[in-house]
């Protein structure tokens, strides 16, 4: 079950509650009826493994696109440079 952080918009206290995903947020404290609001908490993440390269996310046919049209571009360089 997440746990959310709720800000006590008098005193300033945080303070945690579990709750399903499906629950309305709150707008009192529990305890002591002051009015709350939700603060959205960054998200944790952390990369596992070797490593992440460019190509990974790359698909294999833009892989195999660009060295033709490097290629292609070199051959049109060294046309133009004979024909001068």
């Amino acid at each position: 079950m997440p746990t959310y952080v709720y800000k006590g918009l008098e005193s300033g206290e945080y303070f945690e509650v579990e709750q399903s995903i499906h629950d309305d947020p709150l707008t009192r404290h529990p305890e002591t009826g002051e009015p709350v609001k939700r603060v959205i908490q960054p998200v944790g993440v952390i990369f596992k493994g070797s490593g992440w390269y460019v190509k990974d996310s790359r698909s294999d046919n833009s892989a195999s696109k660009s060295p033709k049209k490097s290629s292609e571009a070199q051959s049109s360089a060294e046309s133009s440079s004979a024909a001068d």
